[in-house]
């Protein structure tokens, strides 16, 4: 056999070798995706708390690891899972009461909304034009907000408890983060080292991917998180029902670029005034307004010396990346597709320099 055949036969032996070896990695962590990517998440954004902590603890990156993994479990784990928890009893809550509602309030109870300025005149245009009674639109609004609000329910269970998994899903989670953290370094040097490039051109490269990925945690992530827990205490000041289901809703809407958070609270402050309550919807309607300000200095205060991310990328990324990873994907989906942008930009920049 001649040098050149041995050398086709051997590269084709070695890649078929390698694809079927990865095909059955797939198929061994594939039930476990979602335990391996929000440790793998979580060990990224402590990574700098955990290099300060092995220092301060004289190089013993075990027992750093050790602690930060009870820290994730005391501090984030638990508060997360108990406001899970009275999300799902607040969405049943507001369910049986939009159910009370349509049993105790006839359509002859509701017949002073024909005196509202706006609502009156569109009613009777709706009753002469399509021949829609007040019945008939108290019956759907009712069905929606049910059909809505079952849907929140399962998208919140999924959100803050299912997002882990089963319970040995989230011991699986927890014990892949030990082990992420402690050896996190390590699993990207390797990682690293298997990229076919220039050392200065892999620092560049991998830089801007951490980058990139801060700047979708702390820019749009927590920017919306802060939005949405503004909007809940709005609600629970003015005592409006569920303000954590309204909140999470809030942080949802203000991942969606021409949405954001006043698809809440503007509904809001329509119904307080249409319950006379005019220092409650003022109070809703200022609220409110900050609520939406403070996305114009947060966000660049916190994406700061950090990759910008359009909002089309995160609008995408977030319908995407729920359809596709579950739950983990309102923050995978958006990464990946910002990654994916940042290679082709680097790779376009590599060959015109």
């Amino acid at each position: 056999m001649q040098t050149s055949d041995r050398i086709f036969y051997t590269r084709t032996f070695t890649l078929l070798t390698i694809l079927l070896v990865g095909w059955l990695i797939y198929l061994v962590l594939a039930p476990f995706f979602a335990p391996i990517a929000w440790a793998l998440f979580i060990a990224f954004l402590i990574h700098p708390l955990h290099a300060w902590l092995t220092r301060r603890l004289r190089g013993r990156d075990g027992a750093s690891a050790a602690l930060l993994t009870v820290f994730v479990l005391l501090m984030v784990i638990g508060p997360l899972a108990g406001l899970g928890t009275a999300f799902a009893k607040q969405v049943a809550d507001l369910a049986r009461h939009a159910q009370a509602f349509a049993v105790e309030h006839k359509p002859s109870d509701l017949s002073d909304l024909a005196s509202l300025p706006m609502i009156g005149p569109a009613l009777a245009w709706l009753q002469d034009t399509a021949g829609i009674s007040l019945a008939q639109l108290q019956a759907w609004a009712v069905e929606g907000a049910q059909t809505v609000l079952k849907a929140l329910g399962t998208l919140g269970r999924a959100a803050f408890l299912g997002a882990l998994g089963t319970v040995i899903g989230f011991a699986l989670m927890m014990f892949i983060l030990f082990f992420a953290i402690r050896d996190g370094k390590r699993m990207s040097d390797t990682a690293r080292a298997l990229v076919p490039a220039a050392e200065k051109d892999k620092s560049r490269l991998f830089g801007h991917l951490a980058s990139v990925t801060r700047a979708l945690v702390y820019g749009t992530g927590v920017t919306a998180l802060a939005q949405g827990a503004l909007v809940g205490i709005g609600f629970a000041l003015v005592g409006l029902p569920s303000p954590i289901v309204f909140g999470v809703i809030a942080a949802l809407a203000a991942l969606v670029p021409l949405a954001g958070t006043p698809v809440v609270w503007v509904p809001a402050v329509i119904l307080l005034a249409a319950q006379e309550r005019w220092y409650a919807a003022l109070f809703m309607l200022i609220w409110g307004g900050f609520v939406v300000t403070i996305d114009n200095f947060l966000r660049p205060w916190l994406v700061s010396g950090r990759a910008q991310i359009d909002a089309l990328t995160v609008f995408l990324g977030v319908l995407g990346g729920v359809a596709a990873f579950g739950p983990i994907g309102i923050i995978l989906g958006p990464l990946v597709l910002a990654l994916a942008i940042a290679l082709v930009r680097f790779a376009l920049e590599t060959r015109a320099g």
